[in-house]
């Protein structure tokens, strides 16, 4: 089918490389070969400069690009219309999450859900928030789920659940010790940070500019594991999602301790599922939405 081969086509472009584009859509390289060339037999034009570094593509070739991405986008589309006529849910669903959902809400969602649905596949990319929202706007994803707010004209951002967010420190810290701390207790401190645009910094960085707590040093690691492990190894404190770290604290290797302020203070957040304002683009997204919203941990 000449759609297949555009695929293939596609593919071997975005990738510039033969080999690659095999492994990406899981064919042979003599396979992705010979739909290159049935291609070329088809408009009567060679497509693909080819040398042992790079690929380029001829003016047949470029020409072919512009259109080949909209047909498939075309046959996505009726494909899934009439996939929505036979009632059958079915083709690829794409999903991205913040780690913290990423890691320790979407596979249990996933677990209890898709076994409903044999005919969907489902690729999960997990980025931060911001990575996420950018992949979404895009039209690279189907669906986010993310940490804190999101604010884009052409994307809808609705509740999905309440975070408890935790202060937590090494067994044997000085500020384990306390019952609660102040924000005094916080000054001068190590503090183990997630990087620019994960949901999790963003609200550490609110939380501490309210306490007025002023970070001397700190170390940022670009996981919820490499923050977990940071604590547990003594290096430093964090405000971290109960998610991450409820079978540390039951395990005891990690500790959390309540802030005290003069007024109560919110530690929580709110996560968010976010997708396209625009309708549904397959039955596929509008059913994994409706589970979404009815899930609870």
């Amino acid at each position: 089918m000449i759609a297949e081969s555009l695929k293939v086509f596609v593919t071997v472009v975005e990738q510039n490389s033969f080999s690659r584009a095999a492994e990406e859509l899981f064919l042979s390289q003599p396979s992705v070969s010979l739909h290159i060339r049935n291609l070329e037999n088809e408009f009567g034009a060679k497509l693909l400069h080819r040398s042992s570094r790079r690929l380029s593509l001829t003016p047949a070739g470029e020409a072919l690009l512009r259109h080949a991405k909209e047909i498939l986008i075309h046959y996505d589309q009726a494909k899934n219309e009439i996939n929505d006529l036979r009632h059958v849910v079915s083709g690829t669903l794409k999903i991205g999450a913040s780690f913290t959902i990423g890691e320790y809400v979407l596979p249990r969602f996933l677990a209890e859900v898709s076994v409903n649905y044999p005919n969907v596949d489902v690729a999960v990319t997990i980025a931060n928030t911001e990575e996420i929202t950018q992949l979404l706007h895009q039209n690279h994803l189907d669906i986010g789920i993310v940490e804190g707010q999101v604010t884009l004209p052409d994307i809808e951002a609705e509740p999905f659940m309440q975070d408890d967010m935790l202060l937590i420190v090494p067994i044997g810290h000085p500020l384990s010790k306390l019952s609660k701390v102040s924000a005094q207790d916080l000054q001068d401190q190590v503090w183990i940070l997630r990087e620019s645009g994960s949901g999790t910094r963003s609200f550490s960085d609110d939380l501490l500019k309210l306490l007025q707590v002023k970070v001397n040093r700190s170390f940022v690691f670009s996981s919820n594991e490499g923050v977990k492990e940071a604590v547990i190894n003594g290096l430093g404190i964090t405000i971290v999602s109960r998610l991450v770290v409820h079978k540390e604290i039951a395990a005891k290797v990690i500790k959390t301790v309540p802030i005290k302020t003069k007024e109560k203070l919110q530690l929580s957040r709110r996560l968010s599922i976010l997708h396209s304002k625009e309708p549904a683009s397959s039955k596929a997204v509008e059913e994994f939405l409706e589970k979404l919203r009815l899930f609870e941990l």
